[in-house]
């Protein structure tokens, strides 16, 4: 499947959010901080040899600032599918952000398609774990969509 250059910015730019949301939870850096770092050094930027496809970055803040302003009714989204006794601290904190930026999408961004927002978070999911981790963020956020009836 060929990536357009806007789909690929957007998908550096999920992958960036994740990792930003990642960076807020354990350091409890300020949104508008956080997105500025991230402006300055980290989004199309190269670090340890590795060059980080350029970011969309208005949907990069979208979705970090989303997250951030609708935690609550996404953690509530999240809790309810997952299996009985488990909990969003029980998750692997980068887990728990991908789960985030997704649900973020699917209750916000009516403009990306149901189907490519859940296969981007599965693809994000695929950088950081193997594929049984990958298949429960596809079922996880599949499960959001319908509740949300998208």
């Amino acid at each position: 499947m060929s990536h357009t250059p806007r789909s690929q910015s957007r998908s550096a730019a999920r992958l960036g959010a994740v990792q930003a949301l990642y960076q807020q939870q354990m350091e409890g850096t300020a949104t508008a901080k956080l997105l500025d770092e991230f402006h300055q050094h980290r989004l199309g930027k190269v670090i340890e040899e590795e060059e980080y496809a350029d970011a969309d970055v208005d949907f990069f803040d979208d979705v970090v600032k989303g997250v951030d302003a609708r935690r609550e009714e996404i953690d509530e989204l999240l809790t309810a599918r997952l299996a009985s006794g488990w909990t969003l601290a029980r998750l692997d904190k980068t887990m728990l952000q991908i789960l985030r930026g997704g649900t973020y999408e699917l209750l916000a961004r009516n403009d990306v398609p149901k189907a490519a927002a859940i296969s981007e978070y599965v693809d994000v999911a695929k950088a950081f774990f193997d594929d049984r981790e990958a298949k429960f963020v596809n079922g996880i956020l599949d499960a959001v969509a319908r509740e949300i009836g998208r």
